[in-house]
């Protein structure tokens, strides 16, 4: 099995939630998250006065699927959350050991 964790631009979401949808992801987690990486963050100004803000708001998503779907996946999110533009995010894929549905006691691929 694999952790799929990618890190996309906040308006994309959607899209990226409807794409997964269409080949049928059921489950995912979806995580409000800051941060930055060449975009070094911006300079705003607010009642006039100067300043650099950080960390760039991005959304989170983490999805757990078979090592069949991994790329399918993968390839997805890759096509509907790219625009083209510094700062589309990452895609991280981790292999993932053992799931436990908790409510049931399933384990492995049926547990997700």
């Amino acid at each position: 099995m694999k952790k799929i964790e990618a890190i996309i631009k906040p308006f994309k979401l959607d899209e990226v939630k409807d794409a997964l949808n269409e080949i049928s992801i059921q489950g995912m987690t979806v995580t409000e998250v800051k941060g930055f990486g060449r975009q070094k963050g911006h300079t705003e100004l607010y009642r006039g006065a100067e300043y650099v803000v950080d960390f760039i708001p991005k959304i989170k998503v983490e999805i757990v699927v078979t090592d069949a779907l991994a790329e399918k996946v993968v390839k997805t999110i890759e096509q509907v959350a790219k625009t083209g533009k510094i700062g589309d995010g990452k895609i991280f894929v981790y292999s993932v050991d053992e799931v436990v549905r908790i409510r049931t006691g399933e384990r492995g691929e049926t547990a997700v």
